[in-house]
């Protein structure tokens, strides 16, 4: 039997821990038989999980004897790590074991050095300290969980979700897969990453910025055609001036700000208002329906109906269905 450990240590997220117990534990073979033994694995006999304390049965040893490891997240993310931990997460890497890291899991993951010069993800909220701290290892902010055979990830909360119900498709097919993920009242995919749920906040501007006034305008006049010209000609300076100025005080560019305010408002319109979508891309300044859609998901990663639906309440959604 495929047997998954899930590391528990001190400052553990809940969540994160009890997802993989759930899922794996539940699932079942077409014959009926259990598909996983789960263990509870942990560095001390017990572990402080923040509201409550957890007596775990099995040490780090176990953890050589696993075919799969969970990581969970902890509360600091940052918060040193003992030797004996990430020396068992190597041993057990170098003996082949697949290891998965769910939402600042990755952190843990990352210390251990086995995500060098790969693509990884967490929760978006934790993406940049992550990569910060490990820039060795590609952060990806927009995706739900990341595959790299041997190691994986997963963005935050409901993404340990689809990061487990993966690696049951990946163990044993799309039909245990898929009864899991019924199990779970989950899709056996969701669409898009979790980029649809970071929320797109511009930078704040400086105190005392030459470029308060233009940002203001530029907010008042989103609806508008603007080009980078007409952007220059209100604030009083040539293109390369504004350009310099915004990447200073901004981090950005005069339209890479105002397409980042005009999809923050469509994002907004699509939640609280029955607007169609060419409608509110005449609204947000995007000229059509089709330049909107592709611009939205390339930002969003989904499509602005599907967003419309994932962040209205289900009465709203199906009353603007039917008409």
């Amino acid at each position: 039997m495929h047997t998954v450990a899930v590391l528990a240590l001190d400052g553990v997220i809940a969540f994160d821990l009890s997802t993989p117990i759930e899922v794996f534990s539940r699932t079942r073979l077409p014959d009926g038989r259990p598909a996983y033994r789960v263990r509870i694995c942990a560095a001390s006999p017990q572990v402080d999980a923040g509201v409550f304390t957890l007596q775990a049965p099995w040490g780090l040893d176990a953890l050589s004897e696993a075919d799969t490891i969970i990581v969970p997240g902890c509360a600091n993310p940052t918060a040193p790590l003992p030797e004996d931990v990430l020396n068992a997460l190597r041993a057990a890497a170098a003996n082949g074991t697949r290891i998965a890291s769910i939402c600042s899991g990755a952190f843990i993951l990352a210390a251990t050095g086995l995500l060098d010069g790969l693509r990884a993800t967490t929760h978006w909220i934790a993406a940049a300290l992550l990569a910060r701290r490990h820039p060795e290892v590609v952060v990806d902010p927009d995706v739900l969980y990341v595959d790299n055979g041997q190691f994986l990830t997963s963005a935050g909360a409901a993404a340990g979700l689809d990061l487990c119900l993966h690696m049951i498709r990946c163990d044993y097919g799309s039909a245990v897969a898929a009864d899991a993920a019924r199990l779970s009242v989950m899709p056996l995919e969701r669409e898009g990453g979790q980029a649809q749920f970071i929320v797109h906040e511009l930078p704040p501007t400086p105190q005392g910025s030459l470029l308060e006034p233009v940002l203001r305008w530029l907010t008042d006049n989103i609806g508008k055609d603007l080009t980078l010209e007409d952007i220059a000609n209100h604030a009083g300076m040539s293109t390369r001036t504004l350009n310099r100025r915004f990447r200073e005080q901004m981090g950005t560019t005069p339209l890479q700000w105002l397409h980042r305010t005009r999809i923050r408002q469509a994002q907004y319109l699509l939640e609280s208002t029955d607007h169609g979508i060419d409608r509110i891309a005449s609204q947000t300044g995007f000229g059509s329906a089709t330049a909107f859609r592709d611009r939205f998901k390339r930002i969003v990663g989904i499509s602005p109906h599907a967003y419309r639906h994932a962040f209205r309440g289900a009465d709203t959604v199906h009353a603007l269905a039917s008409r």
